[in-house]
Formats: C-alpha cells, sequence, structure tokens
C-alpha cells in the first residue's frame, strides 16, 4: 500500500512539475525537436522517474531537472531547448599575448571564452 501511494504522490508531483515549470520554459524556449531518440533510435522521455523503475527515494536523493538538488541538472527541460554551451579555451603566454589573443578572438565572433588565469600570469 505504501508504494502505491508513493507512486501517486509521485505522479502528482511529475504533473505539477509539467504544468508549474516545464510549460512556461518551453514558451521562451521551446525543444529544438519534437521526439528525441537514442543513436540507435529507441525514444527517450523528457523525464524518468521512480515511476519507470522505482529505487529508492527519487523526490529528497535526485529530484526533478531544474530543481534542488539539482542531480538531474540544472535546466528544467536540460538541453532539449538550448545546447549547451561550447567555449575555447585560452589564456597562454604572458598576461599581454593573453589579452591580445582574448581581443582577436572577439574581434572575429568569439562569443564566450573559458580563461586560465593562471596560465597569462
Amino acid at each position: 500500500m505504501a508504494a502505491h501511494h508513493h507512486n501517486e504522490e509521485m505522479a502528482v508531483q511529475q504533473q505539477r512539475w509539467q504544468t508549474e515549470s516545464v510549460e512556461s520554459v518551453l514558451r521562451d524556449f521551446p525543444e529544438r525537436q519534437v521526439d528525441f531518440t537514442t543513436p540507435s533510435g529507441i525514444a527517450l522521455k523528457r523525464l524518468y522517474t521512480p515511476l519507470d523503475s522505482p529505487d529508492g527515494n527519487y523526490l529528497e536523493q535526485s529530484n526533478f531537472p531544474g530543481q534542488f538538488p539539482f542531480t538531474r541538472g540544472v535546466h528544467h527541460t536540460m538541453y532539449r531547448g538550448r545546447l549547451w554551451t561550447m567555449r575555447q579555451y585560452a589564456g597562454f603566454g604572458t598576461a599581454e599575448v593573453s589579452n591580445q589573443r582574448y581581443k582577436f578572438l572577439q574581434e572575429h565572433g568569439q562569443k564566450g571564452l573559458s580563461i586560465g588565469f593562471g596560465l597569462p600570469s
């Protein structure tokens, strides 16, 4: 009986997450495609919960994406709306050489840099 109640509560919490969090995010950041699949063509759901494979206390240990403790990621729809950021790593040589490189990259369209501040010093 306890497992049945837990499953009911999980279903209620999942629906609440969908309507209160995900739907507002989707208005601003629609998913990039209708269906997501593995390279083998297996359909992927937006979210898997203990209702899919019950074990442990999901809400305390994992919770929903975009909610504490963020073990499922920081974004409610993960990377279905926007791809992750890919940045060029820069910061070699002297501070002056590194600064020239940063300016060169920005002038040529680079939008983000991951800088190792210890390297140019």
